[in-house]
């Protein structure tokens, strides 16, 4: 053992040294590249075609799979892939998935929204398909790959996850914003192509398959083999409302559903509203995308610490007030325009309030989710949260159209969009609180 080991085991930072926890990281950023894809980037190169608010907006109706993507978690949890299942059951959908995403994405850098916005939306969706597919395996991993009786190391990982995916969408995002200014999206595509091959290898090498057998498996797709699929997603449908009470289960579904709205809606428009203040891509890689990443990584890793000390619970009451909080300094950006002071300061209070919130939020649905449908549930109660965050946000570049272009009290409302939430959590507190 070298000596930083050492002197790591001595430390609280010694569970860092799991290599399953590294794994997490892994898998997390192969989670948020596609956001990257079909977010961000995207809505800045649709921005330079000119597209309207609203069309922006509607836009984001792509990653309505995000929604759904539930309907098709048993086959993620129970179905063999051909040839790629020698890799791990877990491992072979993940790899599976990346190699496609790999085609589409170079088929979009040699297409764009410019050549046809038709085509563009066409890839994005498909991307979107294949992203929230991969995921239903990268979550499934992720709660199989701990242990039951290791739950203090839920919040660890759920902080590893965040990290990942922020990696994932912002370090790659930082160089793809900047040098969008010089040789445009087409080639910028082209290089986030290549990076996914990069990250195909990574994991082929690096991820080992979880040592859980506890899920069912079948190697063909027949009419009684969907059969038994179908009973299997509702056997995880029942299974959570057995063991949560049908009271308390309505009650986390409509949380779940109500929680990120604002936050949804803010990052929906967020890159135009930096184009039309003022900033350039280049200000927005440096100051949003760069900036953001070491900021989500060091807070995230706390949460996963206060996970464990305090739960989820109280993390995601804080995490609530946090987000309306910083809504409200985007407000203030707004008012003052490009400033890039203000700017750093936003994005300090975004980075902080979204690693806190979404591993809280991690954190909590994995307690939740049975180990034995871990794909199912966790892939529904992931989808619900996406849901509201899709297809309502779809609508915040009508609600920025409505206001006449009032950025001051679109970000105000987006503050207020989480009190319906924080009101419900209360409730779901004194009903049945989470054992810490």
């Amino acid at each position: 053992m070298t000596e930083i080991a050492q002197l790591l085991a001595h430390s609280k930072l010694a569970v860092y040294l799991d290599r399953r926890l590294w794994r997490i990281f892994l898998l997390g950023t192969v989670s948020g590249f596609p956001w990257l894809l079909i977010g961000t980037g995207m809505t800045s190169w649709l921005t330079e075609t000119g597209l309207s608010r609203s069309g922006i907006g509607l836009f984001g109706l792509v990653f309505s799979v995000y929604t759904v993507n539930f309907l098709w978690a048993p086959f993620v949890d129970h179905l063999r892939l051909p040839m790629l299942n020698r890799y791990g059951h877990r491992k072979s959908w993940v790899l599976g998935c990346l190699a496609v995403l790999i085609a589409l994405s170079s088929v979009l850098a040699m297409t764009g929204p410019g050549y046809s916005l038709f085509i563009a939306a066409g890839l994005c969706f498909a991307i979107a398909v294949v992203s929230a597919t991969q995921d239903l395996a990268i979550d499934a991993y992720r709660i199989t790959v701990i242990e039951k009786h290791e739950e203090h190391l839920l919040g660890h990982a759920a902080a590893m996850a965040t990290c990942g995916w922020w990696t994932g969408l912002s370090l790659p995002g930082t160089f793809a914003f900047i040098l969008a200014d010089y040789i445009g999206w087409h080639w910028v595509y082209f290089l986030l192509a290549f990076l996914l091959l990069v990250l195909l290898v990574l994991v082929s090498i690096l991820v080992g398959e979880p040592t859980a057998s506890e899920e069912r498996r079948t190697t063909m797709v027949s009419l009684k083999r969907l059969l038994a699929i179908n009973r299997a997603y509702v056997d995880a449908v029942g299974e959570f409302f057995q063991r949560n009470g049908v009271q308390l289960a309505l009650g986390l579904l409509l949380f779940i559903f109500l929680f990120k709205i604002g936050e949804a809606f803010l990052g929906r428009m967020v890159v135009l509203f930096y184009l039309e203040i003022g900033f350039t891509n280049a200000d927005i890689g440096i100051y949003t995308k760069a900036l953001n990443l070491p900021i989500t990584i060091t807070f995230a890793i706390l949460a996963g610490f206060l996970a464990g000390k305090f739960g989820s619970m109280k993390g995601l009451m804080i995490a609530g007030i946090l987000m309306a909080a910083t809504n409200l300094i985007f407000a203030a950006l707004a008012v003052v325009g490009p400033d890039k002071s203000m700017l750093v300061f936003a994005q300090i209070a975004d980075g902080i309030t979204s690693s806190i919130s979404t591993v809280a939020f991690v954190a909590f649905i994995t307690h939740f989710t049975s180990h034995l449908h871990a794909a199912t549930q966790y892939g529904a109660l992931a989808s619900l949260g996406n849901a509201s965050r899709v297809t309502l946000a779809a609508t915040s570049g009508m609600l920025v159209d409505w206001l006449a272009g009032d950025w001051v009290t679109f970000f105000v409302l987006t503050s207020a969009m989480v009190l319906p939430a924080l009101t419900i959590l209360w409730w779901i507190s004194r009903y049945e609180p989470i054992e810490e």
